[in-house]
């Protein structure tokens, strides 16, 4: 309709659409019966020729030629006719804004809802060009957020690209959604005439591809295809194997959308919603808006995009104010924020006490937004009425802990009212729990009024146990409510917004809204003032409020913010510099670090400033945020201290090097190299020691290399090879998950012909795995290196005319005889089922045995600049010295082969069931299980040595590839013998389960110690995801900075994570070889489908899956 409006055409639509009946009618006729094949037709609703993200108006980036509700009747309009008409299928298609299909979607629930029966909705985006975008500016993973609420029942891509183009963006579209994927591409890129190029036969075997792989469900073609196009697809893929969907993505996580993604998930860091574009909170932004400056001040960036820049990852927009059309002002701001792509990117909470405003504000996002607030207030009837809407416009929402009797105060309240909202939204509604965040009420302290003492405490507490009994809740508060009756005393709302927030995360507070970028680090607190704010929200001292003024009276004028004093600027240029990182100051940064560059005596070479006091500030920094007691914003802050002072270096290390080549004489004049290498630590995988041996044993062999670094994706390794015509392609991995993204690189340079040698090495790959997994999907070369002394060689016989080929021919006839022997043995291995193994276990008479010890404490603590003295003496210097490929045994070392940080366990574990007449161990064997009354604990730990990355990347500019690697060698000795110095206490000190032990190291390394750490991933528990439990029991990522990559690596890749069991009858087994029905059974009780747990235990598989 709109289009024909555009036009000035009188045409009825709905007669149009209505032709629908009489066509479908006629196809069934002659192509169903006929054929005796089922066929269905889907109805067509196309983008219109108008937008409601992108203004027609340069001059007027907040106007738009059409409203939403427009577009909705619209949509309505049309989608009756083709209903009527009586199509089985809805296809919203070529969606260039996100934000018309929402529009589109919200047309068909309404139709739904009050005249037809529901229909199969497909939902199909465009994306431009290779930068993966609508052309509204959103990414492929935010645009399936921003739609899936209409749970389609399928969704992909068409138009714009040709399949070679579209493919890693359809790739990406089945990784992030449960719906079946469609895709219909055009017949190539159109040329100079506009027109298409691509044969049916060429597209046919483009699309072909897409179905053999598993990548679709359904194919078809767009501009360029003609019947011919589509009949050469439909008989290419008709013998395919469709795409089985996932049953889940992103379990447990919130998923919100601006023009990129935004994933909430278990071990998020706190998110910082930022309050400053409320006209109700912020005097500047109230000013601009009454003003009718949407845009900001020309002198200074707008105020939504200053909050961005200081950590903001979701905005906060609020128009109440009683001069204000609230519904106009949103929708104008909105509108404006969308032409903002720095602003855009992050997900909108739409913040309004008008459910109008609300509207308003939902009805301009493309995202995926968050409602703040609904509540129980005018009891159950409007708050479902209200859910029901937010619910069909796909938004998150935040309901206050508010009902008919009032605000909740009190814990008991505070629990009940968001129990009964869960439950009304979760069971009435069907509403997804990891969409809904609970505001508990952060109320005022420090009144004077007694009954207000508790509120802070209440809050907290009602948090711990919302985030225990609503699973997939959110817990948010707004922050500054908190302070409200110290108002005008900057100093001291910081302070208690600093101290509350420390707490309240603690207890599992996710979100809040907050002044991003003007959090204060807890340790920065003076310490006076740490203590009264302390004692005010736990309410510890009655005259906790009288202090806290009398302090403010004596210190910063009232308690004003203090205004920033320069004193710091007399200490020494070191004490500058850190304190500039550590309080994101880059007033002086440049002049600091300019002063420190001129003082050659101390620095000589710029270098040595990075290398001294900067690093030693952002080290500060880390310790900080890894403790809690320092936000993102602050780490931007500093970061952005640290680019400053950096960037001002950078110069005179050029010059510096220039300097260098030219005494040395050296010239440029013909290649040097014998070929040119690009090496990688695949996706996922954080380890990169061997890699970078590699890499300089062969920059020592006249070999060229470029190194990609760690968790490198597939496209970026391509596109490498490609632009720098790479020779060989070496990839790199420890951890298991990493070898499937090995054999997905192999499938990619296969699909898209690249013949490129490639070489396969790192501590969890093997030649076994090399011949049975890998080598098969690639024609060409596929060669696994042991260690980098055999690299040269492989290399240069690659490389070498005369040579390339016959080796290349005994490595295929060698893995030939590697598979054959492979799939031979799994023919004899003999297995117990699962149950025999389980009869044959490990039984432990619990009642018999000495009660298990209690720890001295339960919970977690962290030990923070461990003193690295303590642990040169558990340092297993053996692997050491095999990072270096130094062989032979010294005359100090243990002969013990294995490191001292060895095996890492889990929850959920495996038995091995390879036939045996020992018994069958299992880590849960060790536990006393609940049904024998005894009372039992485990612990678990992580170490890691922090700024080992840092350090080596200095050492890497310049060019100490010697001294680069070995800090990263004694990195990982380091949090090895960390972990078994920390071990040793627990069994000594800090659980005491073995008070008296008197072992030397030499004992520790036989493992004569009573008790085992073991670890996922090694021979007792070879199952990576037991981490995220670790993770999460822990809260490991946030009290001590090591996180987990998407493949379950840690970093900093120097780091040990396991369990400690102190049953003394306890001890160190592997798993080996597991059957089918062990899988099966380990696949219930994960709660995860088989292929996932096929895919983590993929080493351990005593069968072939394929």
């Amino acid at each position: 309709r709109e289009f024909i409006q555009t036009w000035g055409k009188s045409y009825s639509l709905l007669s149009h659409n209505q032709k629908v009946k009489l066509f479908r009618n006629f196809y069934t006729c002659f192509f169903f019966f006929p054929k005796g094949i089922k066929r269905f037709v889907a109805g067509a609703l196309g983008p219109t020729n108008k937008t409601l993200s992108v203004s027609p108006s340069v001059e007027k980036p907040d106007y738009r030629n059409i409203t939403f509700d427009e577009l909705v009747e619209a949509y309505k309009e049309q989608a009756k006719g083709l209903l009527d008409g009586g199509v089985d299928i809805l296809l919203i298609e070529t969606i260039f804004d996100t934000a018309n299909a929402k529009a589109a979607l919200f047309a068909l629930q309404t139709l739904f809802e009050e005249e037809y029966s529901p229909r199969p909705i497909f939902i199909s985006g465009t994306i431009i060009d290779k930068s993966g975008r609508t052309l509204s500016g959103q990414m492929g993973e935010a645009f399936v957020i921003s739609v899936s609420h209409a749970d389609p029942l399928c969704i992909g891509l068409n138009c714009a690209l040709g399949a070679a183009e579209m493919r890693p963006f359809i790739e990406t579209i089945g990784k992030c959604t449960t719906a079946y994927v469609l895709c219909y591409p055009n017949a190539g890129l159109p040329n100079t005439f506009g027109d298409y190029d691509e044969t049916p036969h060429m597209m046919a075997t483009q699309l072909k591809d897409f179905a053999m792989d598993g990548l679709v469900n359904i194919v078809g073609g767009c501009c360029g295809t003609t019947p011919d196009h589509i009949r050469e697809i439909a008989k290419a893929v008709r013998n395919c194997k469709p795409r089985v969907p996932p049953a889940t993505v992103f379990e447990e996580h919130m998923l919100l959308s601006g023009l990129e993604p935004f994933r909430i998930g278990p071990y998020t860091n706190f998110v910082n919603i930022g309050e400053r574009c409320n006209v109700a909170g912020s005097r500047k932004f109230a000013k601009l808006i009454m003003a009718g400056n949407y845009e900001g001040p020309a002198e200074d960036s707008p105020v939504a995009k200053v909050q961005v820049e200081m950590g903001a990852q979701v905005l906060d927009i609020n128009m109440d104010d009683g001069m204000l059309d609230g519904s106009s002002a949103m929708t104008r701001f909105c509108n404006f924020i969308a032409s903002e792509p720095d602003i855009a990117k992050v997900p909108l909470c739409i913040d309004s006490s008008n459910f109008a405003v609300i509207e308003a504000g939902l009805k301009c996002c493309q995202g995926k937004c968050i409602v703040n607030s609904i509540s129980l207030k005018e009891g159950e009837e409007d708050f479902l009425a209200k859910a029901r809407k937010i619910k069909k416009f796909g938004a998150a929402v935040v309901v206050m802990a508010f009902d008919e009797e009032g605000q909740a105060t009190e814990t008991d309240t505070k629990i009940s009212v968001c129990m009964r909202a869960y439950h009304l939204l979760v069971k009435k509604l069907g509403f997804n729990p990891n969409d809904i965040i609970f505001d508990p009420n952060i109320l005022t302290i420090g009144t004077g009024m007694e009954e207000h003492n508790l509120y802070a405490v209440n809050f907290i507490r009602a948090t711990k146990i919302i985030k225990e009994t609503l699973p997939g809740a959110r817990v948010s508060g707004g922050l500054s409510n908190l302070s409200f009756s110290f108002r005008g005393m900057e100093a001291i709302r910081e302070a208690m917004h600093g101290v509350f927030l420390y707490h309240a995360i603690k207890f599992g507070m996710d979100m809040g809204i907050v002044n991003a970028g003007n959090l204060p680090v807890y340790d920065d607190i003076h310490k006076e003032l740490l203590q009264l704010c302390e004692d005010l929200i736990w309410n510890k001292d009655p005259e906790a409020t009288e202090k806290l003024l009398r302090y403010a009276q004596t210190h910063g004028k009232g308690g004003k913010k203090v205004i920033q004093t320069d004193e710091w600027r007399n200490g020494p240029i070191e004490e500058r510099l850190e304190y500039a990182l550590v309080k994101g100051i880059e007033k002086y940064i440049i002049e600091d670090t300019e002063e420190a560059r001129l003082n050659q005596e101390k620095y000589p070479r710029p270098l040595n400033i990075i290398e001294g006091p900067l690093m030693n500030g952002m080290k500060v920094v880390g310790d900080l945020f890894g403790a809690g007691k320092m936000f993102l914003p602050q780490v931007i802050k500093s970061a952005r201290v640290m680019k400053k002072a950096v960037g001002h270096l950078i110069p005179f290390m050029e010059k510096e090097r220039e300097e260098n080549k030219m005494h040395a004489g050296t010239e440029e004049e013909e290649d040097p190299y014998q070929g040119t290498i690009v090496l990688a630590t695949v996706k996922g995988d954080v380890h990169d020691i061997g890699k970078n041996i590699v890499g300089v044993v062969l920059g020592c062999n006249n070999f060229r290399v470029i190194d990609l670094g760690v968790m490198t994706p597939c496209d970026k390794i391509l596109k490498a090879a490609l632009d720098h015509k790479a020779d060989i392609i070496g990839l790199s991995g420890l951890i298991t998950p990493s070898l499937d993204e090995m054999i997905f690189v192999a499938k990619e340079m296969e699909r898209l012909a690249i013949k490129i040698p490639l070489l396969i090495g790192g501590a969890t790959t093997s030649r076994t795995h090399t011949a049975v997994k890998i080598a098969p999907r690639y024609s060409a070369p596929v060669i696994h290196v042991l260690d980098a002394s055999k690299s040269v060689v492989v290399c240069s016989q690659l490389l070498d005319e005369n040579l390339k080929d016959e080796f290349f021919e005994e490595i295929l006839e060698e893995y030939e005889d590697i598979r054959q022997d492979h799939y031979e043995s799994l023919k004899e291995r003999r297995y117990l089922t699962l149950s025999q193994a389980r009869k044959n276990g490990f039984h432990i008479d619990w009642l018999s045995e000495p009660p298990p010890v209690k720890p001295t404490f339960l919970g977690t603590r962290v030990f923070k600049d461990y003193d690295l003295r303590k642990l040169v003496a558990y340092i297993d210097w053996k692997p050491f010295f095999d990072v270096w490929q130094l062989r032979g045994n010294e005359p100090f070392l243990s002969n013990w082969s294995q490191n001292s940080a060895e095996p890492l366990t889990k929850v959920t574990v495996n038995r091995p069931d390879s036939a045996s007449t020992d018994p069958y161990h299992c880590l849960s064997d060790f536990i006393a299980p609940l049904h024998s009354g005894v009372r039992d604990y485990l612990g678990l730990f992580a170490v890691a040595c922090f700024g080992v990355e840092e350090l080596s990347k200095a050492y890497e500019q310049e060019c100490d590839d010697y001294s680069s690697i070995m800090v990263k060698a004694l990195g990982d000795r380091l949090a090895e013998a960390f972990a078994e110095e920390l071990h040793e206490r627990v069994r000594r000190e800090l659980w005491a389960y073995c008070s008296c032990e008197q072992l030397d190291v030499a004992d520790l390394r036989r493992l004569r110690y009573k008790g085992i750490r073991p670890a996922p991933g090694y021979p007792s528990q070879p199952d990576h995801s037991e981490k995220l439990t670790m993770w999460k029991l822990a809260d490991v990522e946030r009290c001590t900075g090591i996180r987990l990559t998407e493949s379950l690596a840690m970093a900093p890749a120097s780091a040990v994570s396991g369990l400690y069991f102190s049953n003394l009858k306890s001890k160190y087994f592997a798993v080996g070889k597991i059957s089918k029905d062990q899988i099966e059974d380990y696949a219930v009780r994960k709660n995860m489908s088989v292929a996932e747990v096929e895919k983590w235990l993929g080493p351990v598989l005593g069968y072939d899956t394929e």
